[in-house]
């Protein structure tokens, strides 16, 4: 059995959190603001129909999106002294701080180009969570728990 996580489920366009006195601004604000400027970056790029033409050929950009994930994947490992034999690298932390956020803008894209909102994203991120703590608990052996999140 999966463990639940400590949310309650989340209507269809709701938020997850409610603004505080001490939290005037919910993580959930932050992460729909990141899906609203990459929907405005995707728009100066590919032009203002830019959302449906991701998705109008999701197989097309979801390959493209994801080649270009793997590049940037890879700028971030070379942030990192990981030639032994190279005695000249140096760790570049902020530098990979950067390349971070460059993988963020893909994986993004790539949410957006699947038709995810940023409630969604982090919905299913919620519940795929779940399931990988239940499988470190448990121990990971079987895969069949992932089909859950179709349901």
């Amino acid at each position: 059995m999966v463990e639940q996580w400590p949310f309650k489920p989340l209507v269809q366009g709701s938020s997850p959190c409610r603004p505080t006195k001490n939290r005037p601004k919910c993580s959930m604000d932050r992460l729909e603001e990141i899906f609203k400027q990459q929907q405005q970056l995707n728009a100066r790029i590919l032009g203002e129909n830019a959302l449906s033409l991701l998705q109008a050929n999701p197989m097309e950009w979801v390959l493209k999106l994801s080649r270009a994930l793997q590049q940037e994947v890879s700028e971030l490992v070379d942030c990192f002294p990981w030639k032994w034999w190279a005695h000249y690298q140096k760790l570049d932390i902020e530098h990979a701080k950067v390349e971070l956020i460059d993988i963020l803008h893909f994986v993004i894209c790539i949410a957006q180009t699947l038709g995810m909102d940023a409630d969604e994203l982090f919905r299913t991120y919620m519940e795929k969570n779940a399931v990988n703590v239940q499988r470190q608990k448990e121990g990971y052996h079987e895969k069949a728990k992932e089909a859950q999140l179709n349901d």
